[in-house]
Order: structure tokens, then sequence, then C-alpha cells
């Protein structure tokens, strides 16, 4: 599908390129300890915003999965907020139509 309209997303977009046997070790391992370190998580109209505890550790886990995740899944829009004083970090994971669905069924996060 051709799309000249900005509001028009052709849902071919909407993959990850990684196989089914790397994406599912991805959520084994990387997505898998991020879902447990969640401390809040907020609906938002085109994703979520996911609050994580602020230290050094976190933020690096938060960053190499920003890396990969863009790599496999370039429609995705990554927020990271970090507070000076290692209280939270925020990640907010954002995209086009059908990047929320997305989200919640093939990251289940």
């Amino acid at each position: 599908m051709s799309c000249t309209d900005s509001n028009c997303t052709d849902k071919a977009e909407l993959t990850c390129t990684l196989t089914s046997p790397e994406l599912r070790q991805r959520k084994a391992s990387v997505i898998a300890s991020l879902k447990r370190q969640v401390r809040e998580k907020t609906e938002l109209p085109d994703g979520f915003r996911y609050r994580f505890s602020g230290g050094d550790s976190v933020v690096d886990e938060l960053t190499d999965f920003i890396k990969t995740e863009r790599q496999c899944c370039r429609f995705f829009t990554f927020d990271l907020s970090v507070k000076g004083d290692q209280s939270a970090a925020w990640l907010t994971l954002t995209g086009p139509d059908g990047a929320k669905e997305f989200i919640k069924t093939e990251l289940e996060l």
C-alpha cells in the first residue's frame, strides 16, 4: 500500500525484522528483564510510558533496549527521561496507528 496522507499507515510497516526465534529470545531475556522492573505504566493514545528506578544499571539496560529495538522496529519513537538524582527513569514508547497494539501483543510490555 502506498500512502501519501500523513495519517495513513501501511500496516506492513508495523513488523519486527527479527525472526520468530530471535524475537522469542529477546522476549525471554531483555524484554522480560525490563518487564520485571516496570514500576508504573501509563497508557497513551499512541503507546505507553513506563517508569523504572533511575539507577545506572537500569538506564544502561533501557539504552541497550532502545538501540536494539530501533534496528528491528523502526516505526517506534523512543523518549528516555532520567532524573539526575537517580530516583526514576521514564521510557516513552510510541508509534503510528497500530503501534500500541504491537507493544501489547508482540513485545508484551
